[in-house]
């Protein structure tokens, strides 16, 4: 086991003897001490970097009125967390680097006495301003904004609910920050630093069990995988069914020398991606590879580049993303000759190209030869990839034309049938549901009789439950092991359920500053499919937060029902 110890009260006398050792031999000479005053201006604190504010008095100073601040940062050279040297019935035992230097803060001020110390820290606005209208090389203009990210202003304060007023209001000033934008917690500072206790080699026993992922691809050799597409539709609902079924067929396309030419979206993709290195054999092999790198991909901007300079080292065609918008649709095409005609395939996918994510993240993807998708598909990349208008497609549904008006048009649609008597429902899961028009929508259809369910892991701006606006609209937020990434759009129809995927959010952000796709589910039997994955997903009572309309949510109990974990449940399906 682990035991992370914050309470000084709860060290041993070896421990404390064993930090003070740890602290003069690696600590003590990386520190700096920084004065805040008239001649000691505030310094740039490092975007998420954990740091102690210090009040302080001078020992000569005898009425002790006059206020010292300063500020240490706790070095990000050195782990996080200090494990102390003797265990507890085999419990691992942990104490905080930013503790450490506390207990010793009288030695970095000579003269001074230590009146509060508190952890706090700062967020800077990480946004790019990349002026795409004004800049020639796009590449060369986010390289350039990258290098200027640290010195974004501060966004948010995070400190300690026990911080004095005086420490918060000195750090809220000194960093231009409104009462709104300081975030006071009870809990550890920048817990995403616990990750650290994740990769300890003897904790197995505490993570949960290895999945067995399921490979669709495995039933039938690869040579036969476009002869599997031309008869049905594959379907993945990862991770339930493994990403290396999606890299497998990339691979096999790279070397298959019917294949004439692949075209793919990446928006994130992992540090070490299979995909890159298929790409990158595709164009070696000498088929004709373009792919659209989206170079404003937040906090993937490096990798990006570099991904997309190895690319066009290899001959492929990359193409940095389109004006004024960000690629965020997931699409692969593959041209193949086949009996003296050109044919192609693709696949269509509610999440990223990531070999990463796609093991603890639930999204959905389809390799389909459908032409109308096809045509489809291929008329996007002509636009995405030259001066091409966007036309009228025949199968998706696409932003920024039309995505949003194709929504409100199937919500709308569900409405006037409740009036008519007939069978409406709606079904929409989706990572955050912010847009007013399609909730506004909601509302309506809510009072023309339709039941909406709602599934919404993070930000909903509707209220349920509301008498006469909302009554017939839940909304519930599913929190597991896996990260509920997968966008589903489900309309009744009158029994005829039309099914949709879709790249996108129902935000203003997705419906008009991205190019994203809705995509339909034709084959039956895939349909099939998700309609049982929707309502496993609406079984679930273990870990599922249900909305309320005051906007609290309310976790889901079994009771004297049989525990359902949907996301244990959908192994099965």
């Amino acid at each position: 086991g682990i035991k992370l110890i914050q309470n000084v009260t709860e060290l041993l006398a070896d421990d404390i003897a064993f930090i003070k050792f740890f602290y003069n031999e690696e600590v003590s000479g990386i520190l700096t001490p920084l004065a805040i005053d008239t001649s000691h201006p505030f310094p740039h604190i490092l975007n998420r970097s954990v740091n102690l504010a210090i009040t302080l008095t001078d020992n000569k100073d005898k009425s002790g009125k006059k206020i010292h601040f300063a500020v240490v940062q706790v070095p990000s050279v050195l782990p996080r967390f200090i494990e102390l040297p003797h265990t507890e019935d085999g419990i691992r035992r942990f104490f905080p680097l930013e503790r450490v230097i506390e207990l010793h803060l009288s030695d970095l001020f000579y003269g001074m006495t230590v009146k509060e110390i508190q952890a706090f820290k700062i967020t800077r606005d990480s946004d790019l301003s990349i002026r795409e209208d004004l800049s020639a090389d796009l590449l060369a203009h986010v390289k350039k904004e990258l290098k200027n990210r640290i010195w974004g202003d501060a966004v948010k304060l995070d400190i300690s609910k026990n911080a004095s007023t005086y420490i918060k209001s000195t750090l809220r000033d000194l960093l231009n920050l409104q009462d709104y934008e300081v975030f006071e917690t009870s809990k550890l500072i920048h817990l995403s630093d616990l990750m650290f206790f994740y990769g300890l080699s003897d904790t197995a026993k505490l993570k949960f069990s290895p999945i067995e992922k399921r490979n669709p691809l495995s039933a039938f050799s690869l040579d036969r995988i476009f002869e599997q597409i031309r008869k049905n539709d594959i379907m993945f609902h990862h991770p339930y069914d493994s990403f290396q079924a999606v890299e497998d067929l990339l691979k096999f396309a790279s070397r298959d020398p019917k294949v004439l030419g692949i075209k793919m979206t990446l928006y994130r993709t992992s540090g070490d991606s299979p995909i890159i290195q298929y790409l990158k054999q595709a164009a070696e092999n000498g088929k004709q590879v373009t792919v659209l790198v989206e170079l404003k991909a937040r906090f993937d901007e490096e990798r990006n580049i570099m991904w997309a300079q190895r690319l066009e080292d290899s001959g492929v065609h990359v193409v940095y993303g389109v004006m004024g918008l960000k690629i965020h649709c997931k699409l692969l095409m593959i041209v193949r000759r086949e009996k003296d005609k050109l044919r192609k395939y693709v696949h269509l996918s509610t999440g990223n190209y990531n070999s990463a994510t796609a093991k603890f993240y639930t999204d959905i993807s389809l390799f389909t030869k459908d032409p109308d998708i096809t045509d489809d598909v291929g008329n996007l990349f002509n636009v995405m990839t030259s001066f091409a208008k966007m036309p009228k497609f025949r199968r998706l549904s696409v932003a920024p034309l039309y995505l949003r008006d194709d929504m409100i048009k199937y919500i709308e649609r569900e409405a006037e049938i409740a009036k008519k008597g007939k069978r409406a429902y709606i079904f929409l899961k989706m990572n955050s549901l912010v847009d007013p028009e399609v909730i506004l929508a909601l509302y309506r259809a809510s009072c023309a009789g339709v039941k909406v369910d709602l599934v919404i892991r993070g930000i909903c701006c509707l209220k349920p439950g509301i008498p006469n606006v909302s009554e017939n609209i839940s909304v519930r937020s599913i929190v597991g092991k896996f990260l509920e990434h997968s966008r589903i759009y489900v309309f009744r129809n009158d029994g005829e359920d039309n099914v949709y995927l879709a790249s996108a959010d129902c935000m203003p952000r997705n419906f008009f500053k991205r190019i994203e796709v809705m995509f339909p589910i034709i084959d039956p039997e895939n349909k099939k499919r998700v309609l049982r994955i929707i309502s496993t997903v609406l079984k679930d009572n273990t870990k599922t937060r249900v909305l309320q309309s005051n906007g609290s949510y309310i976790r889901l109990t079994p009771g004297e029902h049989i525990p359902i974990d949907s996301q244990n449940e959908l192994f099965k399906i």
